[in-house]
């Protein structure tokens, strides 16, 4: 599928995208990735001390696994210029081994620049867990191409 062109967004406009369970491996990988071994995401007998009891994933894996499943869903494929900016992301509740994460996407400003051949998408994203709860939160500010002529 090809992505959608700037002038084919609209404000108001929501995608959720598929789930992607996290695993251990992906925590392990992502650690070695990072050089961040925090023994909350690698040492279980550490992490079940915590008030977390458990293991939980790096809130940057959390982000990140959001904005692979966004790129996914087609919308911006082949069409997005650049990610400027992610804005006032927050980590609300942690995702542990196992949970499903999920994104919702949804359009809250589009501004055309016409120097660019583009224009600039605004987007709130909230990661949620397979309960429908918000885990992570936060605007993406994304450079998007023009419908050619």
């Amino acid at each position: 599928m090809a992505g959608l062109y700037f002038e084919e967004f609209t404000v108001g406009q929501s995608v959720k995208t598929i789930g992607r369970t996290i695993s251990e491996d992906a925590i392990f990988s992502f650690a070695g990735l990072t050089g961040d071994f925090n023994q909350i995401h690698t040492d279980a007998a550490f992490a079940s001390k915590t008030q977390f009891g458990q293991r939980i994933a790096h809130g940057l894996l959390g982000m990140s696994i959001s904005v692979g499943l966004i790129m996914q869903t087609g919308l911006l494929e082949g069409t997005v210029l650049a990610f400027r900016e992610i804005q006032d992301w927050r980590f609300v509740k942690p995702f542990f081994i196992g949970d499903t994460v999920h994104a919702i996407l949804t359009i809250s400003e589009t501004k055309a620049l016409p120097r660019i051949g583009g224009g600039s998408l605004i987007a709130s994203v909230e990661a949620r867990n397979q309960n429908d709860e918000v885990c992570q939160k936060g605007t993406l500010n994304l450079l998007v191409l023009s419908k050619p002529k």
